[in-house]
């Protein structure tokens, strides 16, 4: 629902931006309507994501398709970089060689309003959502939006904020132009503008990069996890732990662990597959696997657990 309020927006404030920009000749109103469209093909990306992510896994992909989040998201972050950052920047340069006059200072303003009002309602809706998820998680705010793994909320958070930014550099460099009555100031707006989605498209793609190199959760998730196992009266020890992000919330478990009693071989086996399938009722284990521990093997040490964001 968050990504399609963005869409639904985005492509809003992009038409009424386009009609300005051609109308008045602003060229901080160009490179804003190029930053929307950019900013609404970047959300079909991110439906597509939500979409692929849900899908359960084959024998093509055991452990789901949940990392498509990651891969339709950084097809986003390019896009703001090629089509949103790198349009404004060029066209900010251009205006500065060959200044245009702005015919209608006021349809400028009408419009930047406008824009702000829908691109708030889209980043009260993430906000609110991205809330909630780190209230679930118990880690703060700002730290779940920017190392969580949901990466279309952090596409769609960091689109919207910096969409607000942009509209107020926007206003900053009409206006200026209106004062001063000299067009560079409104090259310049398109120029931050520019710059600004240059930065939030980097830490977006870097972002994305980590969670595809297989970035597991933080040290207090890892140690519920431990703890979580540990509890269980069927184990006794558990001698390693890996988690890894295979999608939004969704992580893949492999632990050693010494099971209490001496069962024979086959009941093993069979306790051990009873206990995944146990582990993966929880909504945030995708997939679970447990070995035996080696009996000289030492118990994994939960004050020793680092984070791996």
């Amino acid at each position: 629902m968050t990504v399609f309020i963005a869409f639904a927006a985005n492509v809003l404030v992009a038409l009424a931006k386009s009609v300005v920009a051609a109308l008045t000749g602003s060229a901080s109103m160009l490179a804003e309507a190029a930053h929307s469209w950019a900013d609404a093909g970047n959300e079909v990306f991110l439906l597509i994501a939500d979409r692929r992510a849900e899908k359960h896994g084959d024998a093509a992909h055991p452990l789901g398709y949940g990392r498509d989040a990651f891969i339709f998201s950084l097809f986003a972050a390019f896009g703001i970089f090629t089509v949103g950052a790198v349009v404004s920047v060029y066209h900010g340069i251009q205006s500065i060689f060959e200044p245009e006059e702005i015919t209608d200072y006021t349809l400028n303003y009408l419009v930047l309003a406008v824009a702000a009002v829908l691109e708030g309602v889209s980043l009260t809706q993430s906000v609110l959502e991205a809330r909630r998820a780190s209230k679930r998680y118990g880690i703060r705010f700002l730290d779940y939006v920017l190392n969580g793994s949901n990466a279309t909320l952090r596409s769609v958070f960091f689109e919207d904020t910096a969409a607000l930014a942009g509209l107020a550099l926007a206003a900053a460099g009409i206006g200026l132009h209106q004062l001063t009555g000299d067009p560079i100031w409104d090259a310049v707006g398109s120029i931050l503008i520019g710059l600004l989605l240059a930065a939030v498209a980097l830490l977006l793609i870097n972002r994305n990069r980590r969670f595809l190199l297989g970035a597991g959760p933080g040290e207090d998730y890892r140690r519920r996890a431990a703890l979580t196992l540990l509890d269980h009266p069927e184990i006794q020890r558990v001698t390693a732990l890996y988690l890894e992000f295979i999608g939004p919330g969704r992580l893949f478990l492999v632990a050693a662990v010494d099971l209490v009693g001496d069962r024979p071989e086959g009941e093993v086996a069979a306790q051990l597959r009873r206990l995944e399938g146990e582990l993966e009722q929880d909504q945030f284990i995708g997939k679970a696997v447990l070995t035996l521990s080696v009996d000289d093997e030492p118990s994994i040490d939960l004050g020793s657990v680092h984070p791996t964001r």
